[in-house]
C-alpha cells in the first residue's frame, strides 16, 4: 500500500509535538549534542537499529559529539509522510536515554 504524503497543515500540527525537530524543503531535520563522540557514535546506531525495524532509513550524520538526521519517504516522491514523523519520534525517545540536547 502506497504511502500518502501529509499536507502542509499536518506536518506543521505534527511538528507542533516534536520540539527540535523542523522542516527544510522536503526534509524533517533535527540535530542532537551528545556529551563524547563515543555517546554520539552510540546514538548512531541505535537509531540505525530502530530504522532497520521500521524499514525507513535517513540520511544520518555523525559529528564529534553530535548527531544530525534529515529524512522524508521515497517512495512518496520524496514528500514527508506519517513513516517519518514515526521514525522521529522513536529517536526522541533514543534521544532522551542518550542524555542529547
Amino acid at each position: 500500500m502506497p504511502v500518502e504524503p501529509l499536507s502542509q497543515k499536518e506536518v506543521e500540527d505534527r511538528l507542533a509535538e516534536l520540539p527540535g525537530w523542523s522542516l527544510d524543503k522536503d526534509h524533517l531535520i533535527r540535530s542532537y549534542r551528545l556529551g563524547s563522540h563515543f555517546a554520539a557514535t552510540a546514538m548512531v546506531v541505535h537509531i540505525a537499529q530502530v530504522q532497520e525495524e521500521l524499514n525507513h532509513h535517513s540520511d544520518l550524520t555523525l559529528g564529534y559529539n553530535t548527531v544530525s538526521l534529515a529524512v522524508h519517504t521515497h517512495s512518496a516522491g520524496g514528500a514527508v509522510t506519517e513513516k517519518d514523523f514515526e521514525l522521529a519520534r522513536r529517536v526522541e525517545d533514543l534521544a532522551l536515554g542518550h542524555g542529547a540536547h
